[in-house]
């Protein structure tokens, strides 16, 4: 008997190492920031890696730096606009990206006369950081830049545009207490990260989400203090707080067309609505149509 239970034993031991050394691989795949300040190598699968970031846009601009929670040093660039008033978008980039990728974005928002505040989100760009929360942490750093935006303008009136991972965190960001948040623009944003993962490894490994995302989920905890699991845009808009946009492309094989009505439907927002933009894929339904995006963006925000 005594051998059986230390077979039994060993054969654990061996089930929950090989488990921890899954998830580990694919948190560092995913998750993890190259040591060179390089996204991390699940980029070159899921995005677009020849993709270059738009030019800067031509405005006065100022570096601003926040520590976050814990203790990391963030940076964003802040860009004004010709005339002073007290509008602010802060928009935000997605999966592997920086604050370089919002330019033309912001480029949008500055021509209109808005401030804009770009962050690098943490682990991307000029921001520290190891590890992606995937919007989770990334959403209480956005909460902080509001409250850096209204120590430079106590009468600001401050919206949230994210695409993508920047979707997922504005959107985790509306359940939050911001003061003088005005709305959220979400493009494209996941259900949730531990859903959007699970279909990746399939399409890029060919391999089911048992064992593996539960093996990611507990390592993604041991290793970033959140789980894969816990980056839940779905968990946080029945506790949205602002009036939000929902925007998303029909063939969006990243994100499917189908979170976004999950995450519509479970919104509690006090005024939702939802723009669709046939036969885009991932992060390009301003390119299928940018007049008639920023259309649909501004006569939204020009409610509120």
């Amino acid at each position: 008997m005594k051998k059986i239970f230390a077979v039994l034993g060993i054969v654990i031991l061996i089930l929950i190492g090989a488990a921890y050394f899954i998830g580990d691989y694919f948190v560092t795949f995913a998750l993890e920031r190259g040591e060179d300040g390089s996204p991390p190598k699940a980029v070159a699968n899921i995005a677009d890696p020849n993709l270059t970031a738009p030019a800067e846009p031509n405005f006065a601009k100022e570096v601003w730096k926040i520590k976050s929670a814990d203790n990391l040093e963030l940076y964003a660039e802040y860009f004004s606009p010709t005339e002073k008033n007290h509008d602010w978008a802060i928009l935000v980039h997605g999966y592997g990206r920086d604050g370089r990728f919002a330019y033309d974005y912001a480029e949008e928002y500055l021509n209109r006369g808005w401030n804009v505040l770009i962050p690098d989100l943490r682990a991307a760009g000029h921001s520290e950081g190891k590890f992606l929360t995937m919007g989770y942490f990334e959403s209480q750093d956005i909460q902080l830049w509001a409250k850096k935006i209204l120590e430079h303008d106590s009468d600001a009136k401050i919206i949230l545009h994210g695409v993508s991972m920047g979707a997922a965190t504005v959107l985790m960001a509306s359940a939050l207490d911001i003061d003088n948040l005005s709305a959220v623009v979400a493009d494209c944003g996941y259900t949730s990260a531990y859903d959007m993962f699970t279909a990746q490894l399939e399409v890029i490994f060919g391999l089911p989400e048992y064992p593996i995302m539960p093996a990611v989920d507990v390592v993604s905890k041991m290793k970033t203090g959140v789980a894969i699991s816990e980056a839940a845009p779905i968990k946080a808009v029945p506790n949205s707080k602002v009036p939000t946009l929902f925007i998303h492309g029909t063939t969006d094989k990243l994100v499917p067309y189908a979170m976004m009505e999950k995450l519509f439907d479970a919104s509690n927002a006090p005024v939702k609505e939802k723009f669709t933009v046939e036969d885009a894929g991932h992060a390009d339904a301003k390119n299928k149509n940018p007049q008639l995006y920023f259309e649909k963006v501004f006569g939204f925000l020009n409610k509120f």
